[in-house]
């Protein structure tokens, strides 16, 4: 072993904070399965044998966007028959669909459409509270944040404000990529950049909202790039503590202008996994998506690091769009199995980690809070 290796074996059971290098030295240096057993140490230090899911389903309401990522298979022109809308009628019909489904989460992203005002946005939150009070709305990432405060010429601290008031429950981490400028000025161009994404979530967590953190992994990044990324959430999460979860997301390039890009393995999934719950010591949790991972690489992630699998999903668009071949969704029964067989103990979750205890007669509960079926 070498002495590098040995010193942050040391320090990770001490539960010690890794540095810059010694996250890249874990990236580049160390095989994949002394970086499983000590990412295991820390994911059983924090969440023991529990692996989490939960019940939810993804709206996208639109998927018209200015922005022309090369790394996006979702988005569409304006007229592009591809582009769509969807009226308040077909947004309300997707939250009876997962209230009706048991749901307790819906998540919600969409294309920065620079034909619709902010408020066609805000209406979205508003409908879908009115109707579901107690369906908890994730909603819009940080540069559909930064996109509405363009718009309208407002701070997003106040438009985050106003969202909350109207229903909005938390964040989504999408949009993160990889904060370094070097790798985003040629990936996202002219999107917000990664300070605009950190002020962002850095603002709601000042509001009292929660919100889960992203990472794009296997395009054109490099080890150093995605420690950067990890140090500068782990910087955020030392002055907030709002952060919930990280997902690694993997590229997927089919259908998207870095389709030459081959497909990251299975081998860096777990490898970015493992390193994601070593460098970032102040996230509870480190979550392996199964839309983007494939249930199998999902399932093992849960000895490199990983205490959640995501949820039942359903009506996942942007990642099927750019190659996924993972199923549309899974059934409660589906997601336990594969949870058991992993060797974990499954435990469902809502979006803010309160554990959901579903009764014979009753949609779900909550701690204290019961909820009748609707």
């Amino acid at each position: 072993m070498s002495d590098v290796l040995a010193t942050i074996r040391d320090k990770v059971h001490a539960g010690k904070r890794l540095s810059f290098d010694e996250g890249v030295f874990l990236d580049t240096s160390v095989d994949l399965h002394t970086l499983g057993e000590l990412a295991n140490v820390v994911r059983e230090r924090k969440n023991g044998n529990v692996t989490y899911f939960n019940v939810n389903e993804h709206l996208n309401p639109t998927n018209v966007c200015v922005y022309r990522c090369t790394f996006c298979a979702f988005r569409a022109d304006l007229k592009s028959e591809k582009g769509y809308v969807m009226s308040d009628e077909q947004i309300v019909a997707r939250g009876r669909e997962a209230w009706d489904r048991g749901c307790t989460e819906l998540h919600i992203v969409g294309g920065l459409h620079h034909q619709l005002p902010y408020e066609w946005y805000l209406n979205v939150i508003r409908v879908l509270h009115d109707k579901f009070p107690d369906l908890h709305l994730k909603a819009w990432t940080a540069v559909e944040w930064d996109w509405f405060a363009r718009m309208t010429g407002r701070s997003t601290k106040e438009l985050l404000a106003e969202m909350q008031v109207a229903g909005l429950g938390s964040l989504p981490g999408g949009g993160a990529e990889i904060f370094h400028t070097d790798i985003r000025s040629q990936i996202c161009e002219h999107k917000a950049d990664g300070d605009e994404w950190i002020r962002v979530h850095r603002e709601a967590h000042e509001l009292g909202l929660r919100s889960n953190a992203t990472m794009l992994y296997g395009h054109i990044e490099k080890a150093e790039h995605r420690i950067d990324h990890m140090i500068r959430l782990r910087e955020l999460q030392d002055r907030t503590g709002g952060f919930q979860t990280f997902i690694p997301l993997a590229f997927h390039p089919e259908n998207t202008r870095l389709s030459h890009i081959p497909k990251a393995s299975g081998m860096m999934d777990l490898r970015v996994m493992a390193v994601s719950r070593l460098m970032l010591d102040n996230f509870p949790h480190i979550k392996a998506y199964w839309v983007m991972l494939g249930i199998q690489t999902a399932q093992v992630a849960q000895s490199y690091g990983a205490d959640d699998i995501d949820g039942t999903v359903v009506h996942e668009k942007i990642y099927h769009e750019a190659g996924s071949d993972s199923p549309q969704e899974m059934t409660v029964d589906e997601i336990r199995r594969l949870i058991v067989e992993a060797g974990r103990e499954p435990i469902e979750r809502d979006t803010l980690y309160h554990e959901v205890v579903r009764e014979t007669g009753k949609k779900w509960k909550q701690g204290r809070k019961m909820l009748a079926l609707a």
